[in-house]
């Protein structure tokens, strides 16, 4: 699980354990799947009721519902350790509004979602006229309550000030499954769903713009962090392959996501977990057996008896996933047992007696992926027919795929524990063995400490980062092994997402003269 760095540079911006809801069964027996119909066409994308404002907390009681750009500027600096050194200061004031809209679930179904709309104003000449709409893909919550419509929660504190107090429209869907959403569980990674979702959050706030008064040009971006990375190259592969008469996507910055998915799973299970794996995995595994992937019969094939009971409903939830594992509902972060092998050196704390995923399950895993090895080579990597159900589904759900037209900028570093940073070199790679003449590709390993290429600036400021988190540590009268331990509990989502996006919005900036 990650732990909280406060940060003398750089606020901690996210709350996520790259690690939900329901699917199938609880204990020993499958419940019924009830199967509705498809959603009809005409449903998806259709506003539910109207857009409303969503107040913005200023201060303890206090909320206005336009927020101005000094005001805003003091809540940044305030509630963020030097937000605006990370945002900049904000030209634009901005206005949040909530909508409710019809998208599909993981079986096609009608269903509800919610999504926050941020509409920049103001007299700067960056807040007038038409401008950029910027599609936007959240990471990992374990809270049912996240709303993106919130702005005193850091990760949309942070897009607000990046992106919409700058004069971009900002779309920010919840995801089904959160709020706005009557549904029990959430379709994590199911990259058909999640697009899905995207598109038709997209589509609704598009038909709410004229009553909010946001006029938006034709440039539309989509970026994301983490499991947002992932979305929001879904949702570019989407737009691209099957809305392509509906939407062009001017640019695209998927951020540090695990896009490459297979791999990604094939190495947790191989012996090297990433952190938050006991979280995620079960909000994986849910969301394939929402989708009638039947990759269980029961949850006890998968889990460890103390935690199949009740996994199904537990993510995302009402509880932190600290909370969880003091309740007795999740380990901390132990996947496999303590005798399970293989282990990749410097993962033992992933293996212990009080692990999650039963050996039976990993043995299973494990044997398809010998006789079925994916990931071959870089052009061809899902060239692959694994049998075992679970690896069935991340090949499905591998985004490499296609090869993007629009520009697109991956982000990352090369040190991240949640999200590994082979996912962004990996699909680099697939992109470009295609060589398709058409791609636009820029990728940044902000980890990266060569005084050559592009991005120097941003390269050497994040390892000031990194030194300084690691400095406050000692300086608190922790060990050199507790402060290298602080680097890596803020690596992710402290470290890595504010530079990423700082560089993503300079990206986009520049798109139009691509």
């Amino acid at each position: 699980m990650m732990r909280d760095a406060r940060l003398a540079l750089i606020p901690l911006v996210f709350t996520l354990a790259s690690c939900g809801g329901g699917g199938g069964s609880s204990g020993n027996q499958t419940d019924a799947v009830v199967v509705t119909p498809p959603t009809p066409v005409s449903l998806r994308g259709q506003l539910i009721g109207s857009a409303t404002v969503a107040p913005i907390t200023v201060s303890s009681g206090v909320t206005v519902n336009t927020l101005d750009s000094a005001a805003f500027k003091t809540l940044l600096d305030m509630q963020t350790d030097y937000g605006t050194a990370v945002t900049g200061n904000p030209n634009c004031s901005i206005t949040v509004y909530s909508i409710k809209y019809h998208t599909i679930d993981s079986l096609a179904a009608d269903t509800p979602a919610g999504a926050a709309i941020y509409v920049p104003s103001g007299g700067n000449a960056v807040c007038q006229g038409s401008r950029p709409v910027m599609l936007y893909a959240h990471g990992t919550s374990v809270q049912k309550s996240t709303d993106m419509a919130n702005l005193s929660a850091s990760e949309t504190r942070l897009i607000a000030g990046m992106f919409a107090a700058q004069g971009y429209i900002v779309v920010a869907p919840n995801y089904v499954g959160y709020a706005g959403s009557t549904a029990g569980y959430h379709p994590y990674l199911d990259a058909e769903q999640q697009s899905a979702d995207m598109v038709d959050a997209l589509r609704a706030a598009r038909s709410a713009f004229s009553g909010i008064g946001a006029s938006a040009s034709s440039r539309l971006m989509v970026t994301g962090y983490s499991q947002g990375g992932f979305v929001a190259l879904a949702t570019q592969r989407a737009m691209q392959t099957k809305y392509a008469s509906e939407f062009t996507v001017t640019a695209a910055a998927p951020l540090s996501g695990p896009y490459a998915l297979s791999q990604f799973g094939d190495g947790i299970f191989g012996g090297a977990p990433t952190t938050g794996s006991a979280g995620f995995i079960p909000m994986l595994i849910n969301a394939g057996q929402r989708a009638s992937a039947a990759l269980y019969t029961s949850t006890a094939d998968v889990y460890e008896s103390k935690y199949a009971g009740g996994i199904e409903n537990l993510l995302p939830g009402t509880q932190s996933l600290g909370e969880l594992v003091t309740a007795g509902k999740l380990p901390d972060d132990v996947l496999f047992a303590a005798d399970s092998l293989p282990q990749a050196a410097g993962y033992g704390s992933f293996f212990g007696p009080d692990h999650l995923i039963k050996t039976s399950y990993r043995d299973t895993y494990l044997a398809d992926l010998k006789a079925n090895p994916c990931n071959a080579s870089s052009a061809k990597p899902l060239s692959c027919t694994p049998g075992q159900a679970l690896r069935k589904w991340l090949v499905k759900n591998d985004l490499r795929t296609y090869t993007p037209t629009a520009p697109l900028f991956l982000c990352g570093g090369d040190a991240d524990p949640l999200v590994p940073y082979n996912n962004t070199t990996a699909t680099a790679d697939y992109f470009r063995a295609q060589g398709s003449s058409s791609l636009q590709l820029t990728v940044l390993n902000v980890d990266d400490t060569s005084l050559l290429g592009p991005f120097r600036t941003t390269r050497a400021e994040f390892a000031t980062a990194k030194a300084l988190v690691r400095r406050i540590a000692l300086e608190r009268g922790n060990t050199a092994a507790e402060a290298d331990q602080s680097v890596k509990d803020s690596y992710h989502a402290g470290l890595v997402a504010p530079f990423c996006l700082r560089e993503t919005r300079t990206f986009f900036d520049s798109a139009a003269s691509r």
